[in-house]
């Protein structure tokens, strides 16, 4: 318990205000989805993730293949839920696991207009031993976005300082 209240008391000492650190950009290169159909949870969809790459001022690589996009769509209130599991490998050979869950919200603004959310929170888990550990201690936010080229899916990436 003592150790949770330095903590806190180191909090109300940092800037109230959180900061984002620009961390990499993915581009994730994904096969045809499938559907698993209506289960009792919602309407579940498979993406495969086949490869792609990453990059960015600390590190770059390769997303390697054989992880899955698992989106399960609540229709009726314009609501898909988000987990992406896929592993990546750095260019100097260090393999770094990433559950990556989030949302995508549709539907219309108070003035009507469509309104579109796609957000999504990515955790790592990176050898303690390498100079990527830091990716285990810190809370990330990621920006989807569609365009990385032959269907591919951009992440961009950012540290919650």
């Amino acid at each position: 318990m003592m150790m949770l209240l330095a903590a806190i008391g180191m909090v109300k000492a940092q800037d109230e205000t959180p900061q984002l650190e620009y961390v990499m950009e993915l581009k994730v290169n994904c096969e045809g989805a499938y559907q698993v159909g209506q289960t009792s949870h919602g309407n579940r969809f498979v993406i495969p993730i086949v490869g792609g790459t990453f990059e960015g001022p600390e590190l770059r690589g390769t997303i390697l293949p054989g992880g899955a996009d698992y989106q399960l769509q609540d229709q009726a209130h314009g609501r898909t839920e988000i987990e992406a599991i896929y592993s990546i490998k750095t260019d100097d050979g260090v393999c770094i696991h990433i559950r990556n869950k989030g949302l995508i919200c549709t539907g219309k603004a108070d003035n009507g207009a469509p309104n579109f959310y796609f957000r999504t929170t990515p955790q790592f888990e990176a050898p303690q031993d390498s100079k990527y550990a830091w990716l285990n201690n810190a809370i990330f936010v990621c920006q989807p976005s569609m365009g990385g080229g032959g269907g591919a899916i951009c992440l961009k990436i950012w540290k919650v300082k």
